[in-house]
């Protein structure tokens, strides 16, 4: 009886051990949200939590490809500095451009133009048209790709592009893509027209291992150096092949210019990360000088993700809504927001600045949905406006506004999953012109969507409540 309660005790005295251990080292750069939820499963289900904690607590990626990282950005810092930049920008710029270069490498780009690309069939159609006048290469990456009736256009112009010399280069995600339908036969497809293809971060064991939720959320394609498409789209029929009535409403954005060199180096640099190829050569101005443009856009890429020290499009939207004067308006649909992000974005509606945010009423993820609509309620005591999108559709678009000068599109979400697990890239364009086309999508969204009031919301049933508290309790575990 006594080796029982010995072994009893020892037990007793190493788990807590272990939770004193993990009090240490959890709260370690890590926001204080998440390392108490950690923390609460820990000390709750200490077993469990702890193998949890194991499998999925770090938010980085391997340490190998964290040394890849670093030389990726000293490979892009180099391969840009010397392309066509801005000497001088306004000093309401200065910030936004001097930290969205340290957090990316990138400079600001001038000389560029820029084509809003809101409906969702025609932007597959312009870039397969794009990809039939390519005579050198062809840079494909996406989170999703599927072959299926709206996307065989692009894999039969591939296919031509190959026949004629092109270079055909394509990464997709092996988590978001292995899912979709006819996935061995669109690699099969790759394969037999010629082009080169990788899967982006797939399964691994030993020193290679990265945990298996960090995924590559970009959307890029880069055709010689003549054009760029960056935003939310990925390569797949707009129903997701859903078996519910949900469709998804996206926008992309096409650049011209020295830009597309940028989108090019971070295409380069993903490249490199999965297959040790290096394409410097094709990025670098030196060896293949920028032909000129004559767009008056300015522009800057700035790529995020856990192979970065810091969460840099978290950073970047933080300090775009402090800089905000009369006007914000967000599309985005997943909006869980890290504390600094909640604080900024009451800041500016509470010092009079329009802050609106465009929403879905639609929910794809069911945690993710709840999770997002816990901070409602906070948001419009706060005087933000938020706009529910019409069912069926949900908008899946990615995009912000700042005043009438500033627009930020890509991939990014603005929840913990963009902020901290997946590699994405936006581009900020400083330009009224865009912000004016981008408005006239955000108009058509608004008139789509219906204003959402604080007396209602406080209505929704208390089961609704309950869910919304524990995702949001969840969604800190990262």
């Amino acid at each position: 009886m006594d080796h029982i309660f010995t072994a009893t005790g020892l037990l007793l005295l190493f788990e807590w051990l272990i939770r004193l251990g993990f009090i240490l080292y959890i709260p370690r750069k890590r926001a204080p949200s998440s390392a108490i939820a950690w923390l609460l499963v820990v000390f709750l289900l200490p077993e469990f939590g702890i193998l949890l904690f194991l499998f999925l607590g770090s938010t980085k990626l391997s340490r190998h490809r964290q040394k890849i990282q670093k030389y990726l950005n000293a490979l892009i810092e180099k391969s840009v500095k010397r392309l066509p930049n801005s000497v001088e920008v306004s000093e309401r710029y200065q910030s936004i451009v001097d930290l969205s270069q340290n957090l990316g490498k990138m400079p600001l780009s001038v000389g560029n133009s820029v084509r809003i690309l809101p409906d969702y069939n025609k932007a597959i159609q312009d870039i397969t048209l794009q990809i039939d006048e390519a005579t050198e290469f062809i840079h494909l990456e996406y989170f999703i790709l599927a072959y299926d009736a709206t996307t065989q256009p692009v894999f039969e112009a591939l296919e031509r592009a190959v026949q004629r010399g092109v270079t055909v280069r394509v990464l997709f995600d092996w988590f978001g893509s292995r899912k979709q339908q006819r996935y061995r036969y669109m690699k099969r497809e790759l394969t037999r027209i010629g082009a080169q293809w990788h899967m982006i971060l797939p399964l691994r064991v030993g020193k290679h291992y990265n945990r298996p939720d960090l995924r590559n959320h970009r959307k890029i394609v880069v055709i010689d150096d003549t054009v760029a498409y960056l935003g939310s789209q990925n390569m797949i029929d707009r129903t997701y092949h859903r078996k519910d009535h949900i469709v998804y409403d996206e926008l992309v954005v096409a650049l011209s210019g020295p830009v597309v060199r940028q989108c090019d180096a971070l295409f380069a640099s993903d490249w490199y990360s999965e297959t040790n190829e290096d394409l410097r050569a094709l990025v670098d101005p030196v060896k293949r000088p920028i032909a000129f443009h004559d767009g008056t856009v300015k522009a800057q890429v700035v790529p995020s993700g856990p192979g970065y020290q810091v969460l840099g499009n978290l950073q970047l939207f933080a300090q775009l809504l402090y800089t905000a004067q009369k006007r914000v308006v967000i599309t985005n649909p997943y909006f869980i927001p890290e504390e600094s992000l909640m604080v900024a974005c009451k800041s500016a509606a509470q010092r009079g600045v329009e802050v609106i945010l465009i929403n879905s009423e639609v929910i794809d993820q069911i945690g993710v949905g709840y999770a997002q609509r816990s901070f409602y309620e906070e948001l419009l005591e706060a005087g933000v406006k938020i706009y529910l999108h019409k069912a069926p559709v949900l908008l899946h678009s990615k995009h912000l506004t700042i005043d009438d000068d500033i627009a930020v599109i890509g991939s990014s979400n603005m929840d913990i999953r963009s902020f901290a697990l997946d590699l994405e890239c936006v581009v900020t364009l400083y330009d009224q012109g865009v912000v004016k086309e981008l408005e006239k999508v955000q108009e058509r969204d608004l008139k789509n969507s219906r204003l959402l009031t604080l007396k209602v919301w406080k209505t929704r049933p208390l089961r609704h409540k309950f869910l919304e508290s524990i995702m949001r309790l969840t969604s800190a575990l990262q």
